[in-house]
């Protein structure tokens, strides 16, 4: 299985989040690119953002997105 761009654009988008705090959200615009409302959206479908249009991140969301940061530090090295 190979990163789709719909998938890099979801991570992407988590990578949004400040994980350093949980009372930090996102919005994404009706502006926003067609691919960063389609990502948001996923998001939300999987349960990892509380709101279809970003919100906050859940349980999982924060999980997900600490090792989306994970994988691009070590990339980035």
């Amino acid at each position: 299985m190979k990163y789709t761009t719909d998938k890099i654009a979801e991570l992407n988008l988590l990578l949004q989040f400040d994980l350093r705090s949980t009372a930090t959200g996102i919005k994404v615009h009706q502006d926003a690119t067609d691919e960063m409302q389609a990502a948001v959206g996923r998001l939300y479908n999987k349960g990892l953002c509380t709101l279809p249009d970003g919100g906050y991140l859940t349980d999982e969301g924060i999980e997900v997105a600490e090792h989306a940061d994970k994988v691009l530090r070590v990339l980035s090295s």
